[in-house]
């Protein structure tokens, strides 16, 4: 809805004041969002609205005007549950559920919005301007110079229609715990900003970021989450400039209903949360959910953005890297200890030194002369590799990439309209223009057999400086003033530059395959809806336990902004972690989406063998129970593909009415089913873990005893293993034994782990499906089955009756955790029925530990069963 114009002030060279009149528009949108819309009315020219990150334009509800009068607007939504109240003077909205205000809009008057402008007729050159300036220093003067150009060391940012940036604020009713915004290396409760420290959102190259520091890294997320005990709700700030948010919490009154006399009034102390956007271009485009659950939120950010893509199961496998594998032989070697040490991998990786010369799509023709070959001797053994391609593409007229982009203009330009060079790993580089959907159709073609010559059908992606890094630029970036397609100066696009090539990137490992296989491409710099074409890792981090700990957060703050498939490099990318740090860098590792170990050129080699035989023996089990996990990491998956449910998820997702939750940062769910509380101290002995929920059971996950007594326990530990506890109430589908990749697994049987609850009931599920290709999506082939265990029966049936999918795979074993009392007889019958026909099971029961144990079942994972336990 149109609600009218707002005004902006102006100022002009001249120092006149005016105002610019403001478009402001409305929309409540299906699923309990609403979009706030300001631009100029008429702007000098247009200004740039973020395309590709929306997976649709939203489907607009009706609104009715429920009061109309001067300066005062009241809107209600078709099911009457949310009102919204616009003020003309002061200029504010608030939005209401339920009688409750939610958020408010403009509610500290902070709205700015600065107006394209003509450049001056009578412009001088810097110089001209700095010798002004130095014969009439005031203000107005240096302010002046600033107007239209800006200088970082020796760079000038020349501003075309000089300042743009725009801002907003907004206040979060009730609330006092905020989240989001990646991607920063902080706290995962979002801190009190000041004047000079706010969140930085602004893709960059840091090598060995800095530690509780709200600078922008490698990606960013304008995504933000406001949480308390009876409601979530969120601001997602669809612009891809630089952006700043500044974060004040504190104490407001707010008014009581109450049935005294009106002239009674009564009044409350609640928090509040006030959150101020700023943009350095584009427009003001808002969305703001409603919730009112996580999860609510969750899929309401998906139905704008997207899901996490359905990953090919080998990608959740683990993953061997570093910077570099030096040849074909050392691939062959490093490949080979795996199976001698029995340790399951299903990913090597190549880093940039295995190109010609950093010419991408290319192999070292002394090091890698038969890549093909190398290629299948993995694939033989069921394993992939993936290769290391960035967007910066090496000047030089020979190479055969350069030199078609170069003759078809598909490089960034500079603002002379000449290609834009800047220094990388080759030297002297152009930068593609992902932004143009032309280049990236041609970036996609590359891709093919026929054009990257040495790749075949195993070979995935990975892009990798593509913020993008620019190593003597401004901030080792782009300059700002840089042309893209469509004539965008590179401030517009700057944090969606890496979205756009993995992008591209995906598409072209589609194509490749004749859209039948789907891909997998890992990228360091990410925006919100990266999760629909692959993996996201957080970049450089350093071998010290500070950085283990923040990676949890990190992780954390991704997942919740919609990136379930994100990881944190094992061990450290930079320096070398002693083995103690390295083991349990590996056990978190194992309990996180994406397990990659990675380190520096410069580090020492740390293949998982090289610490001596008990910490190998120590990191062989924690990879090893990775792959054992691996039905119910997959699963999760395919929930947060299909209801944008986060893979990892903070306590307080699960647990949203429990405050002691909301802060915790050092322990994790994985899907609703397991709690994991990795180590993250030197030498720690014990650990505190809390265990939420009064009313929740929990479990030793290896050790099966029952824990009666939730809340802060003090648990020992030992070098062997972190603490993992599964949740009363749910079943975790595991494989019984683990193959030497996942391929290898297909076949070997599942052990589906059951936990009680209070009220000896749990519920869970499995979804399988071939693993690698569309199959799923285009003919329905996949399996999707629910466990339930209720009044003593264990039944297994089908959750998904479109599914179809045949597998010769059973369900083995099955562990119950809670059974008070032994059975005496378990009997299992095929579909539900009671014929006669019932089979007697072999079970074992440990008073100890309340565990029934069922073997030898053999019970095809596809068919409906019962288990009666009398």
């Amino acid at each position: 809805m149109n609600i009218g114009c707002s005004e902006a002030v102006g100022q002009l060279p001249g120092k006149r004041l005016f105002s610019v009149p403001l478009l402001v528009e409305i929309y409540a949108i299906d699923g309990n969002i609403f979009r706030l819309k300001i631009n100029e009315v008429s702007p000098l020219k247009s200004r740039y609205e973020v395309p590709d990150v929306l997976i649709k334009e939203p489907t607009m509800q009706r609104l009715s005007i429920a009061q109309k009068e001067a300066g005062i607007l009241v809107l209600t939504c078709a099911n009457e549950d949310c009102k919204i109240h616009i003020t003309a003077n002061p200029f504010q909205i608030e939005l209401e559920s339920k009688g409750e205000t939610v958020l408010s809009v403009n509610t500290n008057g902070l709205l700015y919005f600065e107006h394209l402008q003509p450049p001056p007729q009578n412009s001088k050159t810097t110089a001209q301007k700095k010798e002004d300036a130095s014969i009439d220093s005031s203000q107005e003067n240096q302010e002046d110079l600033g107007l239209w150009q800006e200088e970082f060391g020796s760079f000038l940012d020349i501003k075309a229609n000089g300042p743009s940036s725009i801002g907003l604020d907004f206040s979060l009713h009730g609330c006092e715990h905020v989240y989001g915004i990646p991607e920063h290396a902080e706290t995962l409760l979002l801190k009190k900003t000041s004047d000079d420290d706010a969140y930085r959102l602004f893709n960059l190259d840091v090598y060995g970021h800095k530690i509780h520091d709200k600078m922008g890294i490698y990606g960013s997320v304008p995504f933000l989450l406001a949480h308390k005990p009876n409601r979530t709700s969120g601001i997602f700030w669809l612009n891809s400039s630089e952006t700043l948010v500044e974060i004040n919490t504190k104490a407001v009154m707010e008014h009581v209903p109450s049935r005294s006399p009106p002239d009674i009034t009564k009044q409350r102390v609640v928090p509040q949360t006030d959150v101020r956007w700023m943009s350095e271009s584009g427009i003001i485009d808002v969305f703001l959910l409603m919730g009112p659950t996580p999860f609510d939120i969750f899929k309401q950010y998906a139905q704008l953005t997207g899901t996490q893509a359905l990953p090919p199961l080998f990608s959740l496998g683990y993953h061997q890297c570093r910077w570099n594998y030096e040849d074909e032989q050392d691939v062959k070697t490093v490949d080979t200890g795996f199976d001698e040490h029995d340790i399951p991998y299903d990913v090597i990786w190549l880093d940039i030194e295995h190109t010609e010369d950093k010419r991408y799509f290319t192999w070292d023709k002394k090091k890698f002369q038969h890549p093909k070959r190398m290629q299948e001797l993995l694939k033989r053994k069921k394993r992939k590799l993936v290769v290391i391609i960035d967007p910066h593409i090496k000047v030089d007229p020979m190479y055969a990439l350069y030199s078609q982009a170069k003759k078809k203009g598909y490089f960034v330009k500079n603002r002379k309209g000449q290609d834009f060079e800047g220094i990388c790993w080759p030297g002297s580089s152009s930068y593609l223009d992902f932004t143009n959907p032309e280049v990236r159709e041609w970036y996609a073609d590359q891709f093919a057999f026929k054009s990257y010559k040495g790749s075949t059908d195993i070979l995935f992606v990975w892009n990798d400086m593509n913020e993008p890094s620019v190593f003597k630029g401004a901030e080792l970036t782009m300059q700002r003033d840089a042309v893209h397609h469509g004539n965008w100066e590179h401030r517009e696009v700057h944090n969606l530059y890496g979205f756009y090539q993995q992008m591209a990137t995906a598409e072209g490992l589609i194509k490749r395959s004749g859209g039948q296989k789907r891909p997998f491409v890992l990228t360091r710099s990410f925006f919100a809806g990266s999760q629909k074409y692959g993996a996201v890792w957080t970049g450089d981090n350093v071998a010290e336990w500070s950085y283990l700990k923040i990676s949890i957060p990190m992780l954390l703050t991704i997942s919740i902004a919609g990136i379930s498939f994100c990881g944190a490099d094992v061990g450290g990318f930079i320096g070398d972690p002693e083995p103690e740090l390295l083991v349990r860098w590996y056990q978190a590792g194992a309990y996180q989406p994406f397990f990659r170990g990675h380190a520096n050129i410069e580090s020492k080699r740390r293949e998982p063998w090289l610490f001596g035989d008990e910490n190998t023996r120590i990191i062989r089990e924690a990879i090893r129970e990775r792959y054992t996990l691996l039905p119910y990491l997959y699963s999760l998956f395919y929930r947060a593909h299909t209801t944008a449910e986060p893979v990892m998820r903070p306590l307080w997702v699960e647990f949203p009415k429990e405050q002691e939750t909301f802060g915790v940062e050092d322990e994790y769910m994985l899907g609703n089913a397991l709690l994991v509380h990795p180590v993250i101290e030197q030498e720690a002995t014990t650990v505190n873990v809390l265990l939420p929920g009064s009313d929740e059971v929990w479990y030793d996950f290896r050790r099966f005893r029952r824990l009666d007594y939730p809340g802060t326990l003090k648990i020992p530990v030992t070098l062997e293993s972190i603490p993992v506890f599964q949740r009363g109430g749910s079943v975790v589908p595991l494989k019984t034994t683990v193959g030497r990749s996942t391929e290898w697994m297909t076949d070997i049987s599942y052990e589906l782990r059951v936990a009680l609850d209070s009220k000896d009931f749990a519920v869970g599920e499995l979804y399988l499906d071939d693993g690698h290709s569309f199959q799923y999506l285009h003919k329905k082939q996949f399996l999707h089955r629910k466990f339930t265990f209720h009044k003593n029966v264990f039944s297994s049936s089908c959750a998904d009756e479109i599914g179809q999918y045949h597998t010769k795979c059973v369900v083995e074993r099955v562990l119950i955790l809670g059974v008070e009392k032994q059975p005496t007889s378990v009997t299992v019958s095929l579909q539900g029925k009671r014929d006669g026909k019932d089979k007697e099971v072999v079970f074992t029961y440990d008073a100890k530990t309340s565990m029934l144990t069922l073997e030898k079942l053999l019970l095809n994972v596809g068919a409906d069963w019962e288990i009666h336990i009398k």
